[in-house]
């Protein structure tokens, strides 16, 4: 027996309650989930649940990266201010013997100017001059010390009349 004998036996037989039927038949029940959701083809739904997945995994990756990263920038600072503090000696250094060369050649140097002196030559030599003039007092103390133990004079009370007339 066929499926359409079936039907039109049972046609003839309820013909209201059959119309009655294909009315809702005809009605197709729509959930209001469907109803918000666009529907999607198969392939796309599948491309972009695959990209999605692509998204995520790189996001995980990413994430395991991040400490990694961080300590590599930490190492990266400390060796940066590492380098900063050796430049800085070399730069003292370097100044250092700047100055030494500039001492030094100060007499020599063609190209040098030699109206302008250098600071620290004319500092060494006030310093020279004053040693020299402070060796010939000490020379003329020890004479004058000589000359009065000679004569018997009481160096111990000249000493003492010489401060006591400082003070007053």
């Amino acid at each position: 027996m066929s499926f359409s004998y079936l039907k039109g036996k049972f046609r003839k037989k309820n013909g209201e309650e059959v119309k009655e039927r294909e009315k809702e038949d005809n009605r197709e029940i729509i959930k209001l989930e469907e109803l918000n959701e666009p529907e999607e083809e198969p392939e796309e739904r599948k491309k972009g649940d695959e990209l999605l997945t692509q998204v995520m995994t790189r996001i995980n990756e990413i994430e395991n990266d991040i400490p990694r990263i961080k300590v590599s920038i930490d190492t990266l600072k400390s060796q940066i201010q590492e380098l900063k503090e050796e430049m800085e000696k070399l730069n003292r250094t370097i100044k250092d013997v700047m100055m030494l060369y500039e001492v030094v050649s100060q007499e020599v140097n063609p190209f040098k100017d030699q109206e302008k002196e250098n600071p620290l030559v004319n500092e060494i030599h006030n310093l020279s001059k004053q040693v020299e003039e402070l060796r010939t007092e000490i020379t003329q103390i020890k004479s004058d010390l000589r000359l009065l133990a000679t004569h018997g004079i009481n160096v111990d009370e000249l000493i003492y009349d010489v401060l006591k007339e400082g003070e007053v």
